[in-house]
C-alpha cells in the first residue's frame, strides 16, 4: 500500500534524486509467534480487534534505531491534532519521521506513549493509517527543495496563506461557450495579479468561510473585496 504510490509520479521522481526517502517496516516482522499476530481481542469485551502493544512498539524502536538522526514518532490517529499545511511545513522542517499505521479497532492504550505526538488527517473514518501516512508523505515532500518541477508551484497553491486558490485556466479559450476571462489572455501581469489575489479571496469567502474568518485582511485586499 505504501511503496506503490511512493516509487511513482513527484514522490517516485524525488526518491530517485535522493530528495526523499520512504521506508517501509512491516510491524508483522516484531511479532514473535509462528503466525506474526499483531492484534488481539480488547479487554472488557466488544467489536473488532486492537493492536498488541509489544510488535508494534519493537517496530517503532527498530525504526528509531535505523534513523540517520533525531526523529519524531508520529502516531496516527483520529484524537490527534489536524493535519494541516502548516503542519507539513513544520514536519519537513523536522526532517525525519516515524509514521505509525493503525488497524483495526485501534492502539493497546499504552503504546501512546512511545509516540512524541498524535496526527489525524481529518474527521472521517479509514481501514487503516497507510493512506493517511502517503497523505503525510505526499504533501511534506512537495515543500523539499527540488522535488516540484516549478519552485513557485509550492508557495502559490491552496492553504499556503490561509487561501483556496484562485481559479485556473488553460486552452482552448473558449471550451463550449464557456470562455477564459479576458484578463488572464491580456499579457498584463499586474492585472492578472490583481484579478488572481481577488478571485482568491472570493472563492475562499465562498467556499471556505471557516478559513475566511481567520485571515486577516489589509487595506488592499479589503479594497479588491468591495470592488467585487
Amino acid at each position: 500500500m505504501i511503496e506503490g504510490p511512493a516509487s511513482e509520479s513527484i514522490l517516485g521522481k524525488a526518491a530517485q534524486r535522493g530528495l526523499v526517502e520512504v521506508r517501509v517496516r512491516d510491524i508483522r516482522d516484531h511479532a514473535h509467534d509462528k503466525h506474526h499476530v499483531t492484534d488481539d481481542v480488547p479487554y472488557g469485551g466488544g467489536a473488532g480487534m486492537v493492536m498488541k502493544p509489544e510488535p508494534l512498539v519493537e517496530a517503532i524502536e527498530a525504526a528509531k534505531a535505523a534513523m540517520d538522526g533525531p526523529c519524531r514518532v508520529v502516531l496516527l490517529d483520529p484524537g490527534g491534532r489536524t493535519f494541516t499545511q502548516a503542519v507539513a511545513r513544520e514536519y519537513r522542517d523536522v526532517g525525519r519521521l516515524i509514521l505509525v499505521c493503525g488497524r483495526y479497532e485501534g492502539f493497546d492504550e499504552r503504546i501512546r506513549s512511545f509516540a512524541d505526538e498524535e496526527l489525524s488527517v481529518g474527521d472521517f473514518v479509514l481501514t487503516g493509517g497507510e493512506l493517511a501516512a502517503l497523505c503525510v508523505v505526499d504533501a511534506c515532500s512537495r515543500l523539499v527543495p527540488g522535488v516540484l518541477g516549478n519552485v513557485e508551484s509550492a508557495g502559490i497553491e491552496s492553504f499556503e496563506e490561509g487561501l483556496l486558490e484562485y481559479p485556473q485556466y488553460t486552452r482552448p479559450p473558449d471550451f463550449r461557450g464557456m470562455k477564459v476571462p479576458e484578463v488572464l489572455l491580456s499579457g498584463d501581469h499586474a492585472k492578472i495579479a490583481r484579478w488572481r489575489r481577488k478571485h482568491a479571496l472570493l472563492r475562499t469567502k465562498e467556499k471556505r468561510p471557516d478559513l475566511f474568518s481567520r485571515l486577516e485582511l489589509g487595506k488592499a485586499d479589503r479594497a479588491l473585496l468591495d470592488e467585487a
